[in-house]
């Protein structure tokens, strides 16, 4: 006969072969559970889910052995994750997200640290956060390092002599930012990121305290973490490439998963033959193992022939003192096949700032291929991201859709 434990104290009835006990029973004590068995390397731990950033969201089955073994894989090198009992970290990020729930949750409780949680990032209970509770380490995403960069209340809370490090992941940081943020905080800060995905459980690639805070290094996401084997193929026909040699990040390991759920189709298209998970971002390798992320595959603008990733022209936009953020998509083009069109919110105090400075400001940083004319310069209140900070482009281009559909 099987048991169905429920929430109640009352007396509970037998039915169809049911027997219905209250929760409490199973505190009672009794007989021995039955033996449990299974195989971590199998059995699934978690399904988060995709951020969907670029498509429709979709489970990743987790096993126990690939977030044991991304646990171990981070720690393995003092160079990349140094916590111990003395460290306090600020938990902004949510906890469903694979960021939290690996980093904050698991890393950091097995160190020892002390988590000080906020239910959601507000701007003036962040910062007290940050001053009050001696915080060490701040594992944010983009976002946040922007308002850390640029936000006048920042300096009403400094200096943070406690503040060691504050680690940015779940989507680029560009170079620009690091800086800003290292400059106004402290020299003495490490500004560093990293690299993973939900598919990897989700830790990858950290940069080394060692090469932090250089200008040689800015804007990389560091070197492989222990145990993992990285390719780096063709974005136009799979082939290997070499150091210094752009393409699609593909990756190997005991952390990434088996698969997506119930998604077979998916399943084929990400995993080479050889095993490597295809992540669909694209990035390089320098000659000192040194890696960088340039953008996603699928959000690449094609501007007469050539790549313009989004993610630069987003990074230098940030650079801007009047640019509070900015994300930029490809808009079609007859001429050209495509050309880049950027979204920027003013910061406070800049109101004038219009168009043609933005279009100069990057004239002056970028090639000619991948500026922005001053017509596709558009102002928003706000650029819509995700939860863990990602950019959402997709919805960006649907309204350019609906707006290209009402023209008709």
């Amino acid at each position: 006969m099987e048991t169905l434990y429920v929430l109640a104290d009352d007396e509970l009835a037998t039915e169809g072969g049911l027997s219905i006990e209250p929760f409490s029973a199973l505190l009672a004590g009794g007989p021995p559970p039955p033996p449990a068995s299974f195989d971590p390397s199998t059995h699934i731990a978690y399904t988060p889910y995709s951020s969907g950033t670029s498509g429709l969201p979709k489970g990743v089955e987790l096993t126990h052995r690939n977030i044991v073994a991304n646990i171990i894989q981070c720690n393995a090198t003092p160079d990349h994750v140094s916590m111990n009992a003395d460290d306090k970290l600020v938990c902004v990020l949510p906890f469903f997200h694979i960021y939290g729930l690996t980093v904050l949750i698991n890393i950091a409780l097995k160190c020892g640290c002390t988590l000080v949680t906020m239910p959601r990032f507000d701007p003036e209970l962040f910062l007290r956060v940050l001053k009050e509770h001696d915080i060490t380490i701040a594992y944010v995403a983009p976002p946040i390092m922007g308002f850390l960069a640029k936000h006048p209340a920042v300096d009403a809370i400094l200096p943070l002599p406690h503040l060691k490090e504050f680690f940015s992941g779940a989507a680029p940081l560009g170079k620009e930012l690091e800086d800003e943020v290292r400059a106004r905080i402290g020299e003495g800060l490490s500004v560093r990121q990293g690299y993973g995905m939900t598919e990897a459980a989700p830790v990858t690639h950290v940069m080394p305290f060692s090469r932090s805070n250089r200008a040689d290094t800015a804007g990389s996401v560091g070197t492989l973490v222990a145990g993992m084997e990285c390719q780096i193929l063709s974005t136009d026909d799979g082939t290997p490439l070499g150091v210094g040699e752009r393409g699609e990040i593909c990756l190997k390991g005991p952390n990434v998963m088996p698969g997506y759920l119930n998604r077979p189709d998916s399943n084929a298209e990400v995993f080479t033959e050889d095993g490597f998970y295809r992540t669909g971002d694209v990035g390089y390798v320098d000659s000192d193992g040194m890696y960088y992320i340039v953008d996603r595959v699928k959000e690449l603008i094609k501007v007469k022939g050539y790549q313009v990733a989004p993610a630069e022209l987003e990074s230098v936009l940030l650079g801007c003192e009047a640019i509070a953020d900015a994300a930029v998509i490809g808009l079609p083009c007859a001429k050209h096949g495509e050309q880049p069109k950027a979204y920027v919110v003013r910061q406070k105090g800049h109101e004038s700032f219009g168009a043609d400075e933005v279009a100069a400001f990057l004239a002056e940083k970028v090639a000619e291929y991948k500026q922005i004319l001053s017509a596709n310069v558009e102002f928003v209140e706000i650029v819509p991201k995700s939860a863990a900070g990602k950019i959402l482009r997709k919805e960006l281009r649907a309204l350019e859709a609906q707006r290209a559909a009402q023209a008709v």
